[in-house]
């Protein structure tokens, strides 16, 4: 995995952290999540095409 990837894939999990304390303290909100899975893709996308 390139570094670019990892920066990515610990942009991710960090994303995915904030999203679900900001849904436990205030509520959930859709386009947080949305955001969240699109970086997800995007993530899975880097580390498919550097793989192959």
């Amino acid at each position: 995995m390139s570094g670019s990837t990892k920066t990515m894939s610990g942009l991710t999990i960090g994303a995915l952290v904030v999203t679900t304390a900001y849904t436990v303290a205030l509520g959930s909100n859709g386009w947080l999540w949305f955001g969240w899975v699109v970086l997800g893709l995007v993530t899975i996308g880097m580390a498919a095409t550097r793989d192959s």
